[in-house]
């Protein structure tokens, strides 16, 4: 029997408008009208999916689910094109009311990188290639 294919990552959202208008930001493209819709899948490069669901969604199947209670432990990354991407694509989340959680920072493996928090808190990382790995600072401390 072959391995079954992964070909979707699942995110629960309290707010599909909220969250769409998130990763809009960093380059996906939903559907027209999907804000309203309690099941949203943008289609990734490579034949993945990325899935939005409503928790209202989830319940209809699953009427015990309950939200964690902790911080979550799923972290999504974009490739930016250049450092200065990384840079302006954080300010313009922050600028759009999202969460930082670690600035932009030239990280010690040769990356400029910076998270931020989509609207239900999950972990978004950007980075893009350094051009030259010199010095590199330590990583800042996380906002809170």
């Amino acid at each position: 029997m072959p391995a079954p294919t992964f070909n979707l990552i699942g995110l629960i959202v309290t707010d599909m408008a909220r969250s769409l208008a998130f990763y809009r930001v960093l380059g996906l493209d939903p559907p027209p009208g999907a804000d309203t819709e309690p099941h949203v899948e943008v289609a990734l490069p490579g034949g993945l999916r990325l899935a939005f669901d409503t928790e209202g969604t989830i319940r209809s199947f699953d009427p015990d689910w309950t939200p964690s209670a902790g911080a979550g432990r799923l972290t999504l990354a974009f490739a930016c094109d250049d450092p200065a991407e990384v840079d302006a694509r954080y300010a313009e989340l922050l600028t759009a009311g999202h969460r930082g959680h670690l600035p932009p920072w030239d990280a010690f493996w040769g990356q400029r990188y910076a998270t931020v928090l989509d609207p239900d808190g999950n972990h978004v990382d950007l980075f893009a290639a350094l051009a030259a790995a010199a010095d590199v600072p330590t990583p800042p401390a996380a906002v809170s």
